[in-house]
């Protein structure tokens, strides 16, 4: 008889922690982790972006004030960059404005220290859950990267165009080449990304820019 395998133990959640309080830190820790999360703790911006990213579900508990790089413009940093992490900013000296910048870069919640660790921790539940919400649309989006990275620069012109409409007639004209040549690169290039019709090739254009 097979014996069924055993379920792989789910990986709990990942938070991370980024504040230059020590004892802000310790106390984020001893509170994250009494209800089941993991945590990753660092002192400022620089030390994080340059420790290790795990994968899975996690979330960013951001200072909002920190030596160096201060956690709005670090947040904004990683939205330039396409990292999603979902960020949860806290602050001792927040304002209206400060509250409003964080917000549009794509806070998940804005916090105002002291506050209550029920509220923290609402915010950090939340953060998680848009995080696994989110994690289809952006594996969806990390693949059309890889495949599209796979294009030559001509190649990646003529899709361009093609994902635009145009005719093989009137990429020809545009990038003033011949109709044979606009066909060969079209081909090469669907075979490269995969698809086999303008149908998928719109779908995996969009899925780039998502």
């Amino acid at each position: 008889m097979f014996e069924a395998k055993a379920a792989a133990p789910l990986r709990r959640p990942l938070v991370h922690v980024v504040d230059d309080d020590p004892g802000m830190r310790a106390s984020l820790e001893d509170l994250l982790e009494s209800v089941g999360y993991d945590v990753a703790s660092y002192a400022s911006a620089a030390e994080w972006l340059h420790g290790e990213q795990v994968e899975g579900s996690a979330c960013l508990i951001l200072d909002v004030r920190l030596p160096g790089v201060n956690g709005l413009d670090l947040q904004e940093q990683l939205a330039r960059e396409g990292r999603h992490v979902p960020v949860v900013l806290v602050t001792g000296h927040g304002d209206v404005p400060m509250s409003v910048r964080g917000m549009k870069a794509g806070a998940i919640d804005f916090i105002e220290k002291p506050f209550r660790d029920q509220d923290l921790l609402d915010a950090v539940a939340l953060a998680i859950e848009e995080g696994r919400r989110r994690a289809p649309r952006i594996q969806r989006r990390l693949d059309a990267q890889r495949r599209f990275a796979t294009l030559s620069p001509r190649e990646r012109q003529v899709i361009d165009l093609v994902v635009e409409g145009r005719l093989n007639k009137q990429i020809a004209h545009a990038l003033l080449i011949s109709e044979v040549t606009v066909k060969i690169h079209r081909s090469g290039a669907m075979r490269k990304l995969g698809v086999r019709s303008l149908v998928e090739l719109t779908r995996l254009a969009e899925a780039l820019g998502a």
